[in-house]
């Protein structure tokens, strides 16, 4: 192949790729899988769906998650982690923190290269010494090591499942989910995705600053404000 056409392929790709980027941070509906459906997942799963997205919802027993689906209606889908990462442009991660390293090791194919919004948080009564090793280093830092091929943003771990399901768009000032990661791209495509399920994006930092968010850190407790979010954290 000539030096010119290689440069011409090499543009269109770029093109491609940085208008897939521009459509997911816009207007254009997102395909989302869901690795985690609990009450964290089934919560942004409706608030999704009732944006316009299409959702994957997964779980280790993915038959159990059909009357959800269905309740959901026909943007809804039920499938394997392995399907909802596959199936995915977004990925949310929302188990319990201890099985992200096997959901690294197991999905590595179908997750490589794609944004994952990890809600997970590392509780040492529930997730054992890794918890601890993971809250001292910080969340983000943690699972970007478990998750190295990934676009990695630190999102939805400070709200609880009860404040999803009820203080999505509210009337009056919206509850703040705060963010953090090192991909600007991805970190707007979360943003976009903060703002269709109701609730209002903060940009902290990079990852290493979501410790600063973590659980344990006291904001998960609060129903702040993004006003109020950016006070309490100097932003």
């Amino acid at each position: 192949m000539k030096a010119s056409h290689r440069l011409a392929a090499c543009l269109s790709g770029l093109i491609l790729a940085l208008s897939a980027s521009l459509s997911l941070a816009q207007d254009q509906p997102i395909r989302i899988g869901i690795i985690g459906t609990g009450n964290i997942g089934s919560a942004l799963a409706r608030l999704w769906v009732e944006a316009g997205h299409p959702v994957m919802i997964s779980s280790r027993h993915p038959e159990r998650l059909q009357p959800l689906a269905d309740e959901l209606g026909e943007r809804a889908h039920v499938g394997s982690a392995r399907e909802a990462a596959a199936f995915a442009e977004v990925i949310l991660l929302a188990v319990p923190y201890a099985a992200t390293p096997q959901v690294g090791r197991d999905h590595a194919a179908e997750l490589e290269g794609k944004i994952v919004l990890d809600a997970g948080n590392p509780i040492p009564a529930r997730d054992g010494p890794m918890a601890e090793a993971a809250r001292e280093l910080g969340a983000g830092l943690a699972s970007q090591r478990f998750l190295p091929e990934v676009r990695l943003v630190r999102a939805f771990n400070a709200i609880s499942a009860y404040n999803l399901r009820n203080q999505a768009h509210r009337d009056g000032e919206r509850l703040a989910i705060p963010l953090a990661g090192d991909d600007d791209e991805a970190l707007q495509v979360a943003a976009r995705l903060v703002t269709d399920a109701g609730f209002d994006p903060v940009i902290v930092g990079p990852l290493s600053s979501a410790k600063r968010f973590d659980y344990g850190s006291g904001l998960s407790a609060r129903m702040l404000t993004a006003a109020e979010l950016r006070e309490a954290l100097g932003l």
